[in-house]
């Protein structure tokens, strides 16, 4: 990691919506230096940096908030498409498999970003105060969303990476930040889907049950029935709020979670496709081969083969 001049700690009152963006960005370039990624002294939070689009890569994104502070992303959930970028940050409410792939980036102006791990004790203790109000949940709305970037926000962001440069800080500072962090999303329109999920007795709240479930249990059969007594729903209702929440069946989601789990044995563990197929809940290892064909867009040995050859590339290239 190389870092040059000293850490960019400029004050931040007065600040337009623009010059906090850049203010940002280069709290985020000092501290990561030439690493593309950075898990940091304050819990939860990572840093990332990225100087060229990538292809899509599979993964799950966790209960978050990322914001970019330069270049852009997009994320494909189910068959929606979400673009984020410097005016907007990316909320996700629940555990959720998703493709993602890094849009606008350049070695001259890398892509910044910063990933905040949400809490969900942090967010309920939260909505028990008077003062908290959370606009209304819109029926129809995903577990992630993008919204607005605002200077409350990204000054709140700003806050939180300056602790890097006093660690000492950190255990007393970084969770009032955070706290505060959660309270501006959940003012604003994006919030009430948190809110929604947070809520004990709320539908959503069911269904994230049932999803939390599944993503603990995805090696082992699913019966939908099973799920909607898990939630306390009925089977209709529960596949309603489902897709709604996921834009998936639960089929599908566990098949995503079974293929993602599939293709981390094979590449970091070196296990065979016979071997993971059954490992990951597949009674038949030509469905597992005919599935995984289906979604990376090669059989297993040959997308891992090149999954390989690429991490070889970069490590001779850096």
């Amino acid at each position: 990691m190389s870092r040059t001049g000293e850490h960019p700690a400029a004050p931040l009152h007065g600040l337009s919506i623009q010059e906090l963006r850049t203010a940002l960005a280069n709290r985020i370039a000092w501290f990561i230096g030439s690493s593309e990624r950075l898990i940091t002294q304050i819990p939860e939070v990572m840093l990332v940096r990225r100087t060229a689009p990538s292809p899509p890569c599979t993964g799950t994104y966790t209960p978050s908030v990322i914001v970019v502070a330069q270049g852009s992303k997009r994320v494909d959930l189910g068959q929606t498409t979400l673009v984020y970028d410097q005016s907007s940050f990316l909320l996700t409410s629940i555990d959720l498999p998703i493709v993602s792939q890094v849009v606008e980036a350049s070695e001259a102006k890398p892509l910044l970003a910063m990933a905040i791990k949400l809490e969900m004790p942090v967010v309920r203790e939260l909505l028990s105060r008077e003062e908290v109000r959370v606009h209304d949940t819109f029926s129809d709305s995903p577990a992630m969303v993008t919204g607005a970037i605002t200077a409350e926000l990204l000054g709140a962001c700003c806050r939180l990476v300056d602790l890097l440069a006093t660690p000492q800080d950190v255990p007393y500072l970084s969770g009032l930040i955070q706290r505060e962090i959660v309270y501006r999303l959940l003012c604003g329109p994006e919030g009430a889907r948190l809110r929604a999920i947070a809520t004990s007795g709320d539908q959503c709240h069911r269904t994230a049950r049932a999803i939390s479930w599944i993503r603990n249990n995805y090696a082992k059969p699913v019966r939908v029935d099973d799920l909607a007594e898990i939630a306390g729903m009925g089977v209709s209702t529960l596949h309603h709020h489902f897709r709604v929440l996921t834009h998936m069946s639960p089929l599908q989601y566990q098949k995503q979670l079974r293929l993602q789990a599939a293709r981390g044995r094979m590449l970091i563990d070196g296990l065979d496709a016979s071997t993971v197929a059954f490992e990951v809940g597949y009674e038949s290892v030509s469905q597992f081969n005919r599935e995984y064909s289906r979604f990376f867009g090669q059989p297993p040995m040959r997308d891992i083969k090149t999954l390989r050859e690429g991490q070889s590339a970069e490590m001779s290239a850096a």
